[in-house]
């Protein structure tokens, strides 16, 4: 009978596989979450006087010493098994603002749901968090009932203008004893757009501009002037002004424009130079502080907002950089947009001018602003 060759290699053992049993991989998800479980000053006097309690029973052996210790660890044990129930199914949502102005105050809407079908949930305050680190204000809810959601807000204030993100909440609770102050931090970023201070607009700036309101001349867009260009069409245009050859040519819509009372229109020429040296700017890399620039920045956005209220088509012009004139809230917000993020440019960057002719107000950081009429000289990169 012949034998089966064999060979000298024996095969690799495969490793057995050893299934969880169910009550420990609930066991694992119940302890998953990192929670941070500080005691609170009156936590640690109990944590202190339980020690002692402790201490004292085992050198006495008093079953009344005994009988207190187990009663004071049973209260530490049920702090920490019904503050984690209080922050279980617990779903945080923000309703930012429409707006947030630097060095004002903005209200951050919080609503909190609690999304456990029997428990309710007590004494949570909910923060929002920073770089990974809470801000002063806090939302607190007192009570929250199984499936119910409640709202709240805190009251804030951005120091400084551009980008503000937030990276998430925080959500705590001292329930039942306030022996440990839980929390676990849940991961919500947004990005917030901080606009410029407003400031309170001199009078003297106002009066350098003339208001032909009342003269028959519309305080928008007017329709009678003389043909200046073409441009895209965009939302709240008059669909009268659209050059119908130009947009069948080119397949999109295309609007006239024309050149309006020059009373009613004004250009804001803001410096954003390099400043000179010595000037007074906070250290801090590309991103420092500069006080000079930063209050010509909120007097052009104050002008602006002041302008356009009134009934103005107000245009913007920087370093390399141009808003086409235009009126109404979307220009007002288009503006601080972009003044919310402005920088100072490059050295190499091309001086900013007014354009075509016009009511021309120039602010430069340090200096006064001015006012006057003149004409173009070079056209800047045109961004909206």
């Amino acid at each position: 009978m012949a034998s089966t060759p064999t060979s000298g290699v024996s095969a690799p053992a495969v490793p057995r596989l050893h299934r969880v049993p169910l009550f420990a991989r609930r066991g694992l998800r119940w302890m998953a979450p990192r929670r941070r479980f500080p005691p609170t000053r009156e936590g640690w006097y109990f944590l202190v006087a339980t020690l002692l309690v402790g201490l004292a029973a085992i050198n006495a052996g008093l079953n009344l010493l005994f009988l207190v210790w187990g009663m004071m660890l049973f209260l530490i044990l049920a702090s920490g098994v019904l503050s984690e129930l209080c922050l279980r199914k617990l779903e945080v949502r923000r309703a930012s603002p429409q707006a947030i102005f630097a060095e004002s105050p903005y209200l951050m809407g919080i609503a909190l749901a609690n999304g456990k079908r029997r428990l309710p949930s007590f004494s949570v305050e909910v923060e929002d968090l920073v770089d990974g680190h809470p801000i002063e204000k806090r939302c607190y809810f007192l009570k929250l009932p199984a499936g119910r959601t409640q709202e709240t807000a805190y009251r804030h204030v951005a120091s400084r203008r551009g980008r503000l993100r937030l990276s998430g909440f925080r959500v705590s609770t001292r329930f039942p004893f306030g022996l440990i102050h839980k929390s676990k931090d849940v991961a919500a970023p947004i990005d917030l757009l901080v606009y410029p201070a407003l400031c309170p607009v001199p009078l003297e700036l106002l009066r350098g501009f003339t208001s032909h309101h009342g003269r028959g001349y519309q305080k928008w867009r007017s329709r009678r002037g003389e043909f200046f260009g073409l441009r895209e069409f965009r939302q709240g245009d008059d669909p009268r002004d659209i050059h119908w050859r130009t947009s069948a040519r080119r397949g999109g819509a295309f609007v006239r424009e024309t050149e309006d009372d020059e009373g009613q229109e004004v250009r804001l020429v803001l410096d954003n130079g390099v400043p000179a040296p010595g000037a007074d700017v906070a250290p801090g890399g590309p991103a420092a502080f500069d006080p000079a620039f930063e209050r010509a920045v909120s007097l052009t956005a104050s002008v602006a907002c002041e302008l356009l209220h009134r009934g103005y088509r107000v245009g913007l012009a920087v370093r390399g950089e141009e808003i086409m004139p235009e009126s109404g809230p979307a220009q007002a917000t288009r503006v601080l947009r972009f003044l919310a993020l402005i920088e100072r440019a490059g050295p190499g960057a091309a001086a900013p001018n007014a354009g075509r002719a016009g009511a021309v107000l120039r602010i430069a950081p340090g200096r006064a602003p001015e006012v006057g009429l003149e004409p173009s000289t070079r056209a800047p990169r045109r961004i909206a």
